[in-house]
């Protein structure tokens, strides 16, 4: 199986499949990564400002995480950091077209409709633009997930909250999860917040415990065609 993830930002991918990516890698599926979006410039006002050496290093954190996932190939494009609505949605839509005719796959995950943060929420709809079912499409499945201190901190106020029907055991992948997100080690936080260690393995505990497994990744269906 050809899957392709499509995430925001560095680091959306391993928090909201990583332990999918892993599981998917290691039962012989090519998975790609692509994120849009180039990282951190946001938390500067003028994006220009940004240290060219700490995007270099995120890109390479990302890198360094693919590969402990196992993923075939990451790629991080350059859109601006948490400014997505600058760019007009027909060229985010069409560089998804163009990703999706590269890697031609079967399966996306990416982002949840509701989260708070607008670039995950551009990103969806580019994802759904790019991926309508006309008769040569190759998408056959999409899958959305959440992205822990974005989807929960929504609060189901900006939009549906992420509602999971989909579940992947992931108790052998969840040491590869959250050593894929240490790689990251501008991302990463302490407990208690959503993106520390400690919290992603009470995350995978939960829904684990949902469907009846130690540890898993909770999805939301998006479209499945048989």
């Amino acid at each position: 199986m050809n899957v392709l993830v499509i995430a925001a930002h560095p680091d959306d991918e391993v928090l909201g499949c990583g332990g999918t990516i892993a599981r998917l890698s290691a039962e012989g599926n090519q998975v790609h990564v692509v994120i849009m979006g180039e990282g951190i410039t946001a938390r500067h006002s003028d994006r220009s400002d940004a240290n060219p050496n700490a995007l270099s290093s995120l890109h390479a954190h990302a890198s360094r995480a693919g590969q402990i996932l196992g993923a075939i190939s990451v790629e991080v494009l350059d859109l601006p950091d948490n400014r997505f609505d600058t760019v007009p949605m027909l060229d985010i839509n069409k560089r998804v077209e163009r990703l999706v005719e590269k890697h031609r796959p079967d399966v996306i995950y990416t982002h949840h409709a509701g989260d708070l943060n607008l670039d995950h929420v551009i990103t969806h709809r580019a994802v759904l633009t790019a991926t309508r079912p006309m008769s040569k499409s190759a998408v056959k499945t999409i899958y959305a997930f959440e992205v822990a201190s974005s989807s929960e901190w929504s609060f189901g106020a900006t939009g549906p909250a992420f509602s999971p029907n989909v579940f992947v055991d992931i108790e052998k992948f969840i040491d590869a999860k959250c050593e894929a997100m240490s790689a990251y080690e501008s991302e990463a936080r302490d407990f208690p917040h959503p993106r520390s260690t400690q919290a992603l393995r009470a995350q995978a505990t939960r829904w684990g415990a949902a469907c009846g497994c130690a540890a898993a990744e909770a999805f939301q269906l998006i479209r499945d065609i048989r």
